[in-house]
């Protein structure tokens, strides 16, 4: 049996250690923002690494939501990273249906601040913080799912018991390779983490 499992979240949520600590499972692989250069190419926004996010992952948002049914496993897991953001308003979510889902916050406070000292400004639609919300409401309504949330100051407040509990949420026993990881970059980085993910 197989298991892909999405995380939702806005950017400098801790997001990227929570991919890390998926990967560093033996029995997991990860996906991370597949959905990155659909949303720079129709919004244009000109984020740093913009040309080469946009030559490294399809621009097709149907295409992409197929891949995230379709695509093979190679281990018993699949982690799926999404940015709520990259989700544009009216984008058909069905894609969603198979998949278990659970969403990381973070108080805005301190996202914004995070944000910023990568970009420079930031509005509500950078985060995604709106946008999180509505997708909670509509994925929950797709699946039918009663979807985890966690809050990332509760996780580095108390990683083993955080991570253990959203394991046996999503239906996963929790291994505590899960706790520590490598350091220094993955494979599965997408091409954007020579910018962002400096502190992970």
């Amino acid at each position: 049996m197989t298991t892909k499992i999405a995380m939702w979240s806005g950017p400098r949520n801790i997001s990227t250690a929570m991919m890390r600590s998926w990967e560093n499972r033996a029995d997991c692989s990860v996906i991370d923002e597949p959905f990155y250069a659909y949303y720079l190419n129709q919004t244009q926004y000109r984020h740093p690494l913009f040309d080469d996010i946009i030559k490294s992952q399809s621009v097709s948002y149907d295409d992409v939501a197929a891949q995230m049914n379709s695509a093979e496993m190679s281990t018993p897991l699949q982690y799926q990273k999404h940015m709520t953001h990259h989700m544009l308003s009216g984008c058909d979510l069905t894609w969603t249906l198979d998949i278990t889902h659970c969403f990381l916050i973070r108080d805005p406070e301190y996202v914004v601040n995070s944000y910023t000292n990568s970009m420079s400004t930031c509005s509500a639609d950078d985060i995604g913080i709106i946008r999180q919300y509505e997708l909670y409401q509509e994925i929950s309504a797709i699946t039918k799912q009663d979807i985890p949330v966690l809050d990332s100051k509760a996780v580095l407040s108390n990683p083993d018991a955080q991570i253990a509990k959203l394991c046996s949420l999503v239906g996963v026993d929790f291994d505590r390779a899960m706790l520590r990881w490598p350091r220094g970059p993955r494979k599965t980085d997408g091409v954007w983490a020579s910018h962002w993910y400096h502190s992970v």
